[in-house]
Parts: C-alpha cells; structure tokens; sequence
C-alpha cells in the first residue's frame, strides 16, 4: 500500500514537471510572437502617423510669422499632439530613455523655400516685406513661395540619409550578430514624410 502511494506521488511530481518544460517550451515562442506584433503594431503606427505630423506642422506654418519663434515651437509641439503646457515633447508611443531616439518636437523640420526650391536668399524681414519682395521681380529669390516640414535627424535638412531610426521597446529586437539569429528592427527607418505646400500669409495681418 505505502508503495503504492509512493508510486502516485512521483507519477504526478514528473507529470508537474513534464507540464512546466511544456509550458515553457511553448511560451517562449508564444511571447516573441506576442512581443513581435506589438512591435510591428508600432511600426505600423509611427510610418502611418508620420505623415499626419508633418501636414499638421506645415498646415499652421504657413500662416505663421516665420520670425516668432515662440511660436513655430507651439506648431512643432502641436504637431507631435503634445500641447504647450505638456511637460512631455515627443510623440506618444515612441518613449525612450535616451531622448536622441525619441520623434520629439525637435524632428520636425520647417523649411521656408522660395519659387525655385532653395533658400530665399536674403531672407525677408518679416510677413510684411515678404510680399513686397514676391511683387518684386527683382527680389524673387527672397521671396517665400513654400513652406517644407519633414521628420528629420538634423535641424535644417530633409534628406533622405537623415531619417529617424525606428527603435524597439525590447532589445531584443535589435539584436543584430554574426550567427543565424538577426533580429534587428533597428535598422528600419521612419519616413521623412515631407511635406511641401504653398506659403499664404505667414502670419501677415493688414490692420487699419
């Protein structure tokens, strides 16, 4: 009889043990899959979203004062969906501890170009003096024909080297080695998304 306990108690110990290794063999694969859609799930998310943000910067920039710089912050933090009391300044779901390869309010790009695509050369003073030059033939680099906003490493470019790297929530999914196992999501990039519409008022108001 006291074999016989004994027999049962160690059958269900290995079954307990036969379920775990089980369990575990199954999870693995079951979270790097869970884990990998997630991941993707944001991806998705940021190439998606990344055009919105760069035509809601350039929707309010053109009728902006190009000179107030108070303001051309606000349209940069607004383009990210963050508003100007928010104490956080990048856009939500692409957190990450080292603020270099977050998409901040300090990605967006806004360029002011005049009618052959390159910098109005000099720039005009204000609203004000950029119709005057744009009336001017003889002022026709200086005027403002468009405005151009994109997402972008650098303060001033929109070329398609300085695109923002997308960067995964787990390293996991950066893992990039010199075996057969090369997970490296990294090394996907988030579109420039560049807008480029025509200048309006740039802020110009004619009061009497």
């Amino acid at each position: 009889m006291n074999n016989s306990l004994l027999s049962n108690t160690g059958t269900r110990a290995r079954q307990r043990g036969a379920a775990a290794v089980e369990f575990a063999l199954a999870a693995i694969p079951f979270f790097l899959l869970l884990f990998g859609v997630i991941e993707f799930g944001r991806l998705l998310y940021l190439w998606n979203t990344a055009q919105e943000v760069t035509r809601r910067a350039a929707r309010m920039a053109v009728v902006t004062d190009f000179n107030n710089s108070a303001q051309i912050a606000a349209i940069k933090r607004n383009a990210v969906f963050r508003l100007v009391t928010d104490t956080e300044d990048w856009l939500p779901a692409t957190y990450h501890a080292d603020i270099t390869k977050r998409l901040s309010d300090q990605n967006i790009v806004i360029r002011y170009l005049n009618a052959s695509g390159g910098t109005p050369t000099p720039m005009p003073a204000n609203p004000g003096d950029n119709i005057t030059a744009c009336l001017d033939s003889g002022r026709v680099n200086s005027c403002i024909r468009y405005v151009e906003v994109c997402i972008s490493t650098k303060s001033n470019s929109c070329a398609a080297d300085d695109r923002l790297s997308f960067v995964p929530m787990l390293g996991l999914f950066s893992r990039n080695d010199a075996s057969n196992y090369n997970i490296n999501m990294s090394l996907l990039k988030i579109p420039l998304a560049t807008v480029r519409v025509p200048a309006e008022s740039l802020g110009f108001s004619n009061t009497f």
